[in-house]
């Protein structure tokens, strides 16, 4: 199998003093990193998804800001695609299906941001495109989230998304069982 590493949206406004701040950013992306650097490595394909707000009223990810950034811990080499979105789902609108297809790859692992929004989207749409999906799921972050006025941690947000996503859309593991585990892709 052909496998390509799928970064998506690691950008700046993620992170401390950026406008969406999330829950243990930092700590999914130096597992996203080990991720990265492995695939750097052995020379494999790597795609970075930037996410570019088209809405204003949205307040981050805005156009010519320093939060729309890939962060400096995952910065892209100039070898390594970047797709820009401007929705959840890292396939719709973008070139990124043609781009894995044209090369042959047919298995991706995934980490990025958020779990309960572009990750759902990005795992569901990749396996129904036919793609056969590894999740990092210590590699992604997401945020608390409120329904019915009642706050949903995080964490709580995080495992449930990485649960639904589990067995049907993708084989969910830790950075520690890829890297000692996958050792051969």
């Amino acid at each position: 199998m052909c496998t390509a590493l799928v970064l998506i949206d690691i950008q700046n406004d993620y992170f401390q003093n950026g406008k969406m701040e999330l829950h243990e950013s930092l700590a999914a992306t130096e597992n996203a990193r080990a991720v990265l650097n492995r695939f750097r490595a052995k020379n494999q394909d790597i795609f970075h998804i930037q996410h570019v707000s088209l809405d204003p009223k949205v307040g981050f990810f805005l156009p010519e800001t320093n939060g729309v950034h890939i962060h400096k811990s995952v910065f892209p080499l100039n070898s390594e695609a970047i797709i820009i979105k401007h929705t959840p789902n890292s396939f719709l609108g973008t070139d990124l299906f043609s781009r894995l297809t044209k090369k042959g790859i047919n298995k991706l692992v995934i980490c990025g941001m958020m779990t309960h929004m572009c990750i759902d989207s990005t795992v569901r749409a990749g396996r129904e495109h036919g793609f056969e999906i590894i999740l990092i799921e210590d590699a992604c972050a997401t945020r608390d989230l409120v329904y019915k006025n009642e706050i949903i941690p995080a964490k709580q947000v995080h495992q449930s998304f990485i649960a639904a996503l589990n067995g049907k859309f993708a084989t969910v593991v830790s950075t520690v069982q890829f890297l000692t585990s996958y050792s051969s892709m």
